[in-house]
């Protein structure tokens, strides 16, 4: 018999909203993370695909991101919604000089250890009772992603999984309002 998948974990919309609001603009560090938490957000992209990212991966005008050698060393293209484009345009003219998106205020590349505690830390000031890391990012992206699009294809293609298979966990969502739809037919 095979294994059960856990169902994914993810943030709700307040909570995706209150982490959004923790990283501060002002300051050069803030605004690159919260450049970076848009990017999973709003994008679905894993940690090492957002710490590669480089000036010649996006187009600013088009909106178009191409992840080269995601996982499983494959490219995707996806394309970024006006608020992550826009936030993304004013980093780049802020970012200190380099081919890459995301490095320190010295032109370091930012470590994954690094944006991993930065999420851990904004989650706790959110107020937010789950464990915040990249991969909850990306949850909350495929399960948001596949609620508004009812398409399971195109969210395989956006997270770049190789086998529908895996995208098939973010189906709960149906499943869920199915079980709510089932339960009050009649009822009325």
């Amino acid at each position: 018999m095979a294994k059960k998948r856990a169902l994914p974990k993810f943030l709700t919309e307040s909570e995706r909203l209150a982490l959004l609001r923790i990283p501060n603009k002002r300051y050069a560090t803030g605004h690159r993370n919260l450049v970076m938490i848009h990017l999973m957000l709003n994008a679905g992209l894993r940690a090492s695909e957002v710490l590669k990212l480089q000036l010649r991966d996006v187009d600013l005008n088009s909106g178009k991101l191409m992840v080269r050698e995601g996982k499983g060393k494959k490219d995707r293209a996806v394309w970024l919604d006006e608020e992550t484009l826009e936030l993304l345009r004013q980093w780049k003219e802020r970012k200190p000089d380099g081919s890459f998106y995301f490095t320190t205020l010295d032109g370091k590349p930012v470590s994954d250890r690094y944006l991993r505690a930065a999420l851990e830390r904004y989650g706790k000031k959110a107020g937010i009772d789950k464990r915040v890391h990249p991969h909850l990012l990306r949850h909350t992206f495929a399960t948001q992603f596949f609620q508004n699009t009812r398409n399971i294809l195109m969210t395989q293609k956006a997270l770049g999984h190789a086998d529908v298979s895996t995208t098939m966990i973010y189906t709960h969502i149906v499943d869920e309002e199915m079980e709510a739809a089932m339960k009050g037919f009649r009822k009325r």
